[in-house]
């Protein structure tokens, strides 16, 4: 670890490093567990200029400020060091887990704004995340999530020309699909398996958000999208927060279409047959 990293931990903690190990889900940097001298162990991501570790560190604090989820207390957050808690796991998401996630958020998702977006523009897996204010969430999907992720990955050489057009033409016909009638709820935003930390059957905590206040029902299409959740999380949140008809017939295929734009931009691969594929369930 340089020493620049190892004067800014103790500076953080006050109390030096002793040893690191390397740990996995580094897409910026690399992320380190820390033992210090005063027993306490810690995570560092360590970045560079442009890492988007300073904004990571604001997204987790605002939750922990503005919200019950669980998540890591950050002690120290630049574009060089995001320093955080360690949260210790030990199991996978196991059906009484779910429950305890559904409990999670739907408080979470309780919480609710004027509009939707953020007070600044946030970052999905490194990508930057626009969220300017917006009164209409038709609007503000149509504009800050399908189309200026396909465009971001257009511009990277990763969507075809072809599919671009396509989805267009389904962002054109979204109100026969949606509609302005949910309020705007706070969102995690990233929510797959990797971001959901379980302890004896509990939710430890959610690392690695990408927050703004959306229609929720696009936080809970994402948690699908690669096998997160599944019935023991449903069965509970609709116990909280009823599913409006359609959801898993329709919506939630259409809102899937932004985590899978945001793959195919950092990826492309199998991700284009993806998106080529629900935009033909939806006849683009």
């Amino acid at each position: 670890m340089r020493r620049d990293i190892e004067d800014l931990i103790a500076h953080a903690t006050g109390s030096r490093p002793l040893d690191s190990s390397p740990m996995s889900g580094g897409s910026v940097g690399e992320v380190m567990r820390v033992g210090l001298e005063n027993g306490q162990t810690v995570v560092a991501k360590i970045g560079g200029a442009g890492s988007g570790l300073a904004l990571e560190g604001y997204m987790l604090r605002y939750l922990g400020e503005h919200s019950r989820l669980p998540v890591p207390a950050v002690l120290h957050a630049e574009e060089r060091l995001l320093l955080m808690s360690h949260v210790e796991a030990d199991g996978g998401l196991t059906a009484a887990a779910q429950a305890d996630a559904a409990d999670l958020l739907a408080d979470l998702h309780a919480i609710t704004e004027k509009s939707f977006g953020f007070g600044k523009d946030t970052l999905i897996g490194g990508l930057d995340q626009p969220n300017p204010r917006t009164t209409s969430w038709l609007a503000f999907f149509r504009d800050q999530r399908l189309l200026y992720m396909g465009r971001e990955a257009l511009r990277a050489g990763r969507l075809p020309g072809r599919l671009m057009g396509r989805l267009e033409t389904l962002a054109g016909r979204l109100p026969r699909w949606l509609d302005d009638g949910s309020p705007p709820s706070l969102v995690h935003g990233d929510m797959w398996t990797g971001n959901v930390l379980c302890k004896g059957g509990r939710i430890a905590a959610f690392i690695d958000p990408a927050v703004y206040y959306a229609d929720a029902e696009i936080e809970l299409a994402f948690s699908t999208l690669f096998g997160t959740f599944g019935e023991a999380f449903f069965d509970r949140y609709r116990e909280h927060r009823p599913l409006q008809p359609g959801f898993f017939e329709v919506r939630r295929d259409l809102y899937n279409l932004y985590p899978l734009l945001v793959h195919v931009r950092l990826f492309g691969g199998s991700y284009v047959g993806s998106v080529e594929r629900t935009l033909r369930q939806f006849g683009c």
